[in-house]
């Protein structure tokens, strides 16, 4: 059995303007010691995903289950709550200035989260342990640097403060939201590093939320691609990376700055994320898809296996089968996308139909 193993969540909030669709029947599983990777844009539903497994999002209205470890964490009451969160499953947050509070020192915050779950440990025990962590986080002089305050340390050191308070009572899952976001080049390999260390040692199942490709090919083992709330592909890493089906997933692939094709524009998926309040008809990628076929404007697709082998999973009308597209074909949807042109995009999606089974993917 899988350590987290998610069925058909969905999340909502009332609001004055409609009810947002944040998460609309997600089903995944984490297993331990390993890695799964969520991307997607702002607003894709990754975060509020991740939070309502937690409990943090007040006013949401949750469905579906979300088993960890053998316990149901939607619907669990508060103090149950409170006793798996931070010592069986951790979280690092995207900025740690709005975790860390600025007027107590970091290694009083880190004594206070490993005593809140363990009264037997005492302050003396605790502040030891937060030393500790702080150096195997990589902090230098951690006897010294465990008295200072949260504006005392850089941006990556206040991560790595994260990450030590997030591993002091070996949780089984940490879940990372954008723990790299704000870092620049260097010290997001470095903190990518850590990651993956600390999961090989404690053999700790780790959720990376991030809209980073760069940072999913570094730490992910499956990922899962989110749009408008729904999983639109979840596979291996490798096929992810080789072998998309999405176009979604093409589109965000084709977003990397490529270090070969510094002279070439970068290719954006054209248009934007729809509203999660006024979501259009049938599969809410239409109205940026240059593959776009009739029944993509009215039936939703579900995610289902790419091949009859395999977990490669897509929610796409797009044969699974038909892929391949020749060279003037590849150019001549490129060409529709920049000019918006959804009719000469049809005629593309005319030609994907019809490719034989025996020509691949469409999108790899």
């Amino acid at each position: 059995m899988s350590l987290l193993e998610v069925t058909d969540l969905r999340v909502s909030f009332p609001t004055a303007d409609g009810i947002v669709q944040a998460v609309r029947g997600v089903s995944f599983a984490v297993e331990r010691g390993r890695t799964l990777g969520i991307v997607g844009e702002s607003g894709s539903g990754k975060t509020v995903l991740t939070q309502s497994l937690l409990g943090l999002t007040p006013g949401g209205q949750i469905s579906g289950t979300a088993v960890f470890d053998g316990v149901n964490l939607v619907g669990l009451e508060p103090k149950s709550m409170q006793r798996i969160r931070g010592k069986d499953i951790a979280v690092i947050f995207q900025d740690p200035l709005t975790s860390l509070h600025p007027l107590y020192k970091v290694g009083w915050q880190i004594t206070e989260m490993i005593r809140a779950h363990d009264k037997s440990v005492s302050k003396k025990q605790a502040m030891e342990r937060a030393v500790e962590l702080l150096g195997h986080v990589g902090i230098p002089r951690p006897r010294e640097r465990v008295n200072d305050y949260p504006h005392q340390f850089s941006g990556g050191m206040r991560q790595r403060v994260m990450i030590a308070m997030a591993i002091s009572l070996s949780p089984k899952l940490i879940v990372a939201d954008e723990p790299t976001t704000a870092l620049d080049a260097t010290v997001q390999a470095q903190i990518i590093d850590l990651l993956l260390r600390l999961q090989r040692e404690s053999n700790t199942a780790l959720m990376m939320i991030t809209h980073d490709l760069g940072v999913v090919a570094d730490i992910a083992d499956e990922v899962m691609v989110m749009y408008a709330g729904r999983a639109a592909e979840k596979a291996s890493k490798r096929d992810i990376f080789y072998q998309p089906h999405h176009p979604y997933t093409k589109g965000l692939l084709e977003s990397i700055p490529r270090s070969s094709a510094a002279a070439e524009r970068l290719k954006p998926i054209t248009g934007q994320p729809p509203s999660l309040i006024r979501l259009p008809s049938g599969c809410a990628f239409h109205p940026r898809c240059a593959y776009v076929m009739d029944r993509c404007l009215t039936d939703q697709p579900e995610l289902v296996p790419v091949a009859e082998a395999g977990e490669h999973r897509s929610a796409c009308w797009l044969p699974a089968a038909a892929t391949g597209l020749s060279d003037d074909v590849e150019e001549l949807r490129r060409r529709t996308v920049e000019m918006g042109r959804t009719d000469e995009a049809a005629k593309v999606a005319e030609k994907i139909a019809a490719a034989p089974e025996s020509e691949g993917s469409v999108i790899a």
